[in-house]
């Protein structure tokens, strides 16, 4: 290799530059529309489409041969869009279609593009101000677009623009996601069109409730903080509220109860919203009616720890029948109308699509680190994917698009299958990382946890002990250990690097069931910190004489980082250095949907904030700890590690702080992301005296 691993991860986002995503299936079956950049180290996102028929795939939207593309010039709203969804390229990097998959419209440095997908003829159409998250309605004929918290409409054939809907103060929006909505219910829409293309649900956002915070850049002392409306545990949320937008001018309220607006859809069944009260124990779908705005109750959640919200859901099949996912029986399950179609033992993840009869999803069997395709096609269950991997999928017209990831082979597979079985690939571009992986996959502890275990390619068993490097996530709702080559490449390095790696999933990770998920309720710290421990002793056991138990570091970020800043502040007897990315240190400062979902109101449980919080063991810190974090950060504001910082400080406690002038959480610049590997490998080597 040219380059060193820790400089290809950071060039290619990670390995994700190259590989096609965000597919659109033609209703015909006989065209795919998707997303990929021209190489691996390429970050400008293109348009493509492919031929099912004639296997020919054709670049539709170069955005280097548009003028006007200059990705320095994205509105704020786009940044943290992108920011929330955390994407890593530029370019065409979301796009829409009509129903009939003729037209894409995309934003581009604030341009807004309307694109004929047959000819490739593109043209920029003129607004007013920088654009957002434009889409075209179902039948092609206008195209709704948010400029400076406008909601705007376009139409298609007069090229007539209007605001429909505009904000009535600096802290209002009209058809976006607000914060919450976005970085914690995983939902990134704010407006959704009718079938007919005449009306658009509409949400309005106030922030003026929300508590003003200030994001400064101290290596710039000439550029002033940047306000940011930041909802953190106890206090407002944004007011959301509901319109039926009409074409004609109309406009209908949508009045609803709960404190949260999870997920909207609308199709020729029923405009459908989804609710979720604000501690999170109720959750309910709506269907309204958009004449007049009034809504009935059509299922309804209730869990004494938190209910879920999933995704792809609510949908419905040709006949009415409603899709819905909800735990049952010990298990996640897939409901087809009011009859759970799955058993419980498969734990079901989210709804991919529904075409016509036919269920598309995602689950987990008796593996978490699993996650399969299933179908059901209104009589059965059937299993899509058949070997041991990750996958996910769209499903159109009878043609399905999988995306396959293996533990034995790099990167992922894309393949689109026809209605006659034939498979047609989608290549991807992707850089391959050139490291051998050495990952043995299994059950280790007490509780059985799933774990990862990742050595040097050139270590023998039985040579020597290896310093031992834990490498978590360790947070609810999320997965470290997954069937997949790209799960490990990082951990593969730190390998090479002349450590035994462990990456375990703990209580509170998903694909186990709703029991497990719910384990961390109330405590953030004690189970997440005591499974690391059972992992690395019940790995320990599995490799006898190959493990140093006395050099023991714990590596993380974002609550991996605040997993590993309280494994080395509460189990010194076991971990011996640790390196905190962006750690989450007092809950009280992190939002509200997140943290209360797990530890409840400050106001009503501060005892259970102060058990999971960091600031109080700062006097029993004795071993090495760094501490990075990225100034710019929104998400988890740099305040977290500066006020552990001083805490250690007024203690007396010796640490490391890294901070990072103009970093977000995501760390996409590539020196910084090549030189963060290259320096915890020199610190936690320092610190463990390897």
């Amino acid at each position: 290799m040219s380059e060193s691993f820790p400089r290809l991860s950071a060039r290619t986002r990670r390995f994700t530059l190259g590989v096609p995503r965000g597919f659109t299936i033609s209703p015909d079956g006989g065209r795919v529309v998707f997303l990929r950049t021209q190489s691996g180290v390429d970050p400008v996102t293109c348009l493509w489409e492919l031929d099912t028929a004639t296997h020919v795939e054709r670049l539709v939207v170069d955005p280097r041969k548009l003028s006007g593309a200059d990705e320095e010039n994205l509105p704020p709203e786009e940044r943290a869009r992108r920011e929330r969804s955390r994407e890593q390229a530029g370019g065409v990097v979301a796009y829409s279609t009509d129903a009939d998959v003729t037209l894409a419209a995309f934003a581009l440095a604030g341009g807004l593009y309307l694109t004929e997908l047959a000819s490739g003829r593109t043209r920029k159409i003129e607004t007013a101000g920088a654009v957002v998250d434009p889409r075209l309605s179902p039948d092609g004929q206008s195209l709704a677009y948010v400029s400076g918290g406008a909601f705007h409409v376009h139409d298609l054939a007069s090229g007539r623009d209007r605001a429909l809907a505009a904000p009535e103060s600096p802290t209002v929006t009209y058809g976006l996601a607000e914060f919450i909505a976005a970085e914690e219910l995983e939902r990134m829409r704010g407006y959704w069109w009718s079938p007919d293309g005449d009306k658009v649900l509409v949400e309005r956002a106030d922030e003026a409730p929300v508590p003003e915070w200030y994001i400064a850049d101290p290596a710039n002392p000439d550029r002033p903080a940047v306000p940011q409306r930041y909802p953190a545990a106890g206090t407002r949320n944004a007011r959301v509220e509901l319109f039926v937008l009409g074409l004609d001018g109309s406009r209908v309220a949508v009045p609803y109860d709960d404190e949260y607006l999870a997920a909207a859809a609308w199709d020729s069944h029923a405009l459908s919203i989804v609710t979720m009260a604000r501690d999170q124990k109720s959750l309910r779908l709506l269907t309204v009616d958009p004449l007049t705005g009034a809504s009935a109750i059509v299922r309804e959640e209730r869990d004494a720890a938190w209910v879920e919200a999933f995704g792809g859901v609510p949908a419905h099949l040709d006949d009415g029948s409603l899709v819905w996912i909800g735990a049952l029986d010990g298990g996640n399950r897939l409901f087809v109308g009011e009859r759970a179609v799955t058993p419980p033992t498969l734990q079901v993840r989210e709804v991919l699509a529904v075409d016509h009869d036919s269920v598309l999803f995602r689950a987990s069997g008796g593996d978490p680190s699993e996650i399969q395709l299933w179908t059901w096609d209104g009589a059965s269950l059937l299993p899509v994917s058949t070997r041991s991997g990750v996958f996910t999928g769209r499903m159109a017209g009878g043609v399905g698009v999988l995306s396959e990831q293996t533990l034995d082979n790099e990167g992922v597979s894309t393949t689109v299958v026809r209605r006659d079985g034939m498979a047609v690939p989608i290549p991807s571009l992707a850089e391959r990382p050139g490291l051998d992986l050495r990952v043995s996959l299994g059950r280790s502890g007490r509780r059985e946890l799933s774990t990862a275990v990742v050595l040097p390619s050139w270590y023998e068993s039985g040579s020597g002990k290896l310093p031992v490097l834990m490498d978590p996530y360790g947070g609810p709702h999320a997965q470290r250990v997954l069937s997949a080559h790209g799960a490990y490449l990082a951990s593969q390095w730190f390998a090479e690097q002349g450590f035994a790696v462990i990456v375990a999933d703990g209580r509170g990770t998903p694909g186990r069931g709703p029991a497990w998920e719910r384990a961390v309720l109330n405590d953030l710290a004690g189970p997440v910190l005591e499974d690391q421990i059972d992992a690395l002793h019940g790995v320990a056991e599995q490799y006898a004489g190959d493990l140093d138990l006395t050099k023991v570091a714990i590596r993380g970020w974002s609550f991996g980082g605040y997993l590993a800043a309280l494994a080395v502040l509460r189990r010194p007897d076991v971990f011996h250095a640790a390196v905190a990315g962006a750690p989450v240190t007092d809950w009280r400062l992190y939002d509200t949907a997140y943290t209360e979902r797990y530890l409840g109101h400050p106001d009503e449980q501060p005892e259970v904030y102060d058990q999971s919080s960091l600031f109080a063991d700062a006097a029993k810190l004795e071993r090495p700890l760094l501490l990075i974090h990225g100034l710019a950060d929104d998400n988890v504001v740099a305040a977290h590690t500066l006020r552990l910082s001083s805490a250690l400080l007024a203690a007396g406690r010796q640490h490391s702080v890294l901070p990072l002038s103009g970093v977000t959480h995501m760390t996409p610049q590539e020196v910084v992301a090549e030189n963060l590997m290259l320096l915890q490998v020199e610190f936690l080597k320092r610190s463990l005296g390897v």
